[in-house]
């Protein structure tokens, strides 16, 4: 009985192994592809800051602040 049971370990350890492979390979994949959706995200909203909301003179960051209300808090 003690030799089934060691075998049964062995499957199971090697089955949560692979489980845990796929899980950080998967977990991986889509922190990839939502650094790279938020960072295209934020190129746009950049853009669109300078274009249209920045007064003369003021950078990108100091706009949003301005229009966060967050330079207050500064």
């Amino acid at each position: 009985m003690s030799k089934l049971k060691e075998v049964n370990q062995k499957i199971e350890d090697a089955v949560v192994g692979g489980y845990k492979k796929i899980e950080e390979g998967v977990v991986s994949g889509y922190q990839k592809i939502e650094d790279g959706v938020v960072s295209g995200y934020r190129k746009i909203e950049d853009k669109f800051i300078d274009a249209f909301l920045a007064e003369e003179g003021e950078s990108t960051e100091e706009a949003r602040a301005r229009l966060t209300g967050k330079e207050d808090a500064e």
